[in-house]
């Protein structure tokens, strides 16, 4: 974080102190994703977070809690071998979005050629 960001999140902090806390929050949840834990140590810091997040009495988590509560299974599945699907969440959104800009393309030969310029086109022409 540059130190005018970091700045103006500290004056933003002062003003709205459970904001503070709601970041400091989810800074903590992501330091555990960001430690060499086994499933059953971070399914134990998950629930520590928890109950961290139910004590401060904030209800911006209530949402993603009740996922948490019934996905916590899979979620710390991660931890086994770290793998996400965040490449093919990512290609599926391309061509989502590749869709919704040829709407009305006939020639599914162009459909294609347009998706391989997207993903590999400005590897090759830059």
């Amino acid at each position: 974080m540059l130190p005018l960001e970091a700045e103006l999140l500290d004056r933003l902090f002062q003003y709205t102190p459970s904001l503070k806390l709601a970041y400091d929050l989810r800074e903590a949840l992501t330091a555990i994703f960001e430690q060499d834990l086994t499933k059953a140590e971070a399914t134990q810091s998950i629930q520590a977070w928890r109950k961290q997040v139910q004590a401060s009495l904030l209800t911006c988590f209530d949402p993603f809690l009740t996922t948490l509560d019934t996905y916590l299974d899979e979620i710390t599945n991660y931890f086994l071998q770290r793998d996400n699907s965040g490449f093919v969440e990512g290609l599926n959104n391309k061509i989502k979005v590749l869709k919704r800009r040829c709407y009305g393309l006939l020639n599914l030969n162009h459909l294609f050629q347009r998706l391989f310029l997207d993903l590999e086109g400005y590897a090759l022409f830059a």
